[in-house]
């Protein structure tokens, strides 16, 4: 039995299943974490963005294929 845990919301997906949102919580998480070791680190505004920018990019860009691969897609 398949369940659908991403539906589309324009360009976008949102989460309607446990798993859909779990799987936001991973990734939000995730970023957390990178942001608060990365930001203890940094001297400025710039060390920062340049330092989340290589784990950010990657984890949303699963997140993302994971939704595309397990979501609806409205018919018009």
């Amino acid at each position: 039995m398949s369940r659908t845990w991403f539906r589309t919301a324009g360009w976008f997906f949102r989460p309607v299943y446990w798993q859909g949102y779990g799987a936001v919580a991973l990734a939000v998480g995730f970023c957390t974490l990178v942001f608060l070791a990365v930001d203890r680190r940094a001297h400025s505004a710039s060390d920062t963005l340049f330092g989340i920018f290589p784990f950010f990019v990657p984890a949303f860009l699963l997140l993302d294929w994971l939704a595309s691969r397990t979501g609806a897609t409205r018919r018009r």
